[in-house]
């Protein structure tokens, strides 16, 4: 069931306690991640996540490799969430990345 008001969305989403923040923290320090974006694409109720995570242990790794070193780093917060998507770069394919959309890597991220 889904929250009705922005009172209910709020409160699903402190009993989570499912962040933002919390889940770049955790993947910062965890996959030694160079840059981190986490947005809530749930409508405020922090029940789902979308993510960017650069990080040099990609490297060598498929897709499904990234995605599962990811999901095993997260494991016990998205048991705790409705839906998580990681977009996985290493830190070269960021930085091509980023020059074809005409920005560099930002520094100290």
């Amino acid at each position: 069931m889904s929250a009705e008001t922005d009172t209910q969305a709020a409160e699903v989403a402190n009993t989570s306690g499912i962040t933002p923040m919390s889940l770049k923290k955790t993947l910062t320090e965890k996959l030694d991640a160079q840059y981190v974006t986490i947005e809530d694409i749930s409508g405020g109720c922090g029940q789902a996540f979308q993510a960017t995570i650069v990080s040099p242990l990609f490297v060598k790794k498929t897709t499904l490799a990234r995605h599962r070193l990811v999901n095993s780093t997260l494991k016990t917060e998205i048991a705790a969430i409705h839906a998580w998507t990681p977009k996985c770069f290493t830190p070269e394919e960021w930085e091509r990345k980023r020059v074809q959309e005409g920005e560099g890597l930002p520094q100290g991220v």
